[in-house]
């Protein structure tokens, strides 16, 4: 059996990661749709928040199409492999999600909302996959960056989760976990579908519902 055969839906460990690179992957210094930096420095007053939610190229055009945020990167987070390629992150021995990084403005969209968008645009309960992507890059996947974001994160889930259940969906396993190294992804992938509009872009919402603001005030 290959490695990626064995390896595709399991997780590993630091010490069975691929080793990775010193030098990260080059990437464009503007973002192909919105003219904003890819890269920081961003804007003051900006913050950022990073999902997994399967295939990154239909999960990043959902978000740069979410008015409020500046900027949108795909990349790899969540794994061991310093500065991996893409054909690592795919074999499973990096340990790493395709991650969306999304920076915002908060004063025109909120962190719930775009928990919304997150939850709303892919199926939570599907472990190692979205429909017929198959892997631990493709698992669910919120990446905090700080203790706001874990409990508004921890109480959307939940939320949410009854929802799901309600309409006969199963638990969710999406990991809430602080964020780490994000590393951007090749050039390629960065806005992908603006430079292919046919590209693959598989919907795989529930169609169910998310609460907004679900915090206690």
């Amino acid at each position: 059996m290959s490695i990626f055969g064995s390896r595709k839906t399991q997780r590993i460990t630091a010490e069975q990661a691929l080793p990775g690179r010193e030098a990260g992957i080059a990437v464009p210094l503007n973002h192909e749709v919105l003219g904003s930096s890819l890269t920081p420095p961003y804007p003051a007053g900006a913050e950022v928040a990073e999902f997994a939610m399967g295939c990154f190229w239909g999960a990043e055009k959902t978000f740069w199409q979410t008015p409020g945020v500046l900027s949108t990167a795909v990349g790899y987070e969540g794994g061991y492999t310093p500065n991996p390629t893409y054909e690592e992150v795919c074999t499973g021995m990096t340990g790493h999600a395709e991650t969306v990084r999304v920076v915002y403005d908060p004063a025109k969209v909120t962190y719930d909302q775009l928990l919304k968008v997150f939850w709303e645009s892919h199926d939570p309960t599907q472990g190692m996959r979205q429909g017929n992507d198959l892997g631990t890059q493709y698992r669910s996947a919120v990446f905090y960056r700080s203790e706001a974001q874990r409990e508004a994160a921890e109480a959307s889930a939940t939320a949410y989760g009854k929802k799901l259940a309600e309409a006969g969906y199963g638990a969710i396993t999406t990991e809430i976990v602080p964020a780490g190294e994000f590393y951007f992804a090749e050039d390629y992938h960065q806005q992908y579908l603006y430079k292919v509009p046919n590209g693959y872009c598989p919907d795989h919402g529930t169609g169910v519902a998310c609460p907004v603001g679900v915090l206690p005030a």
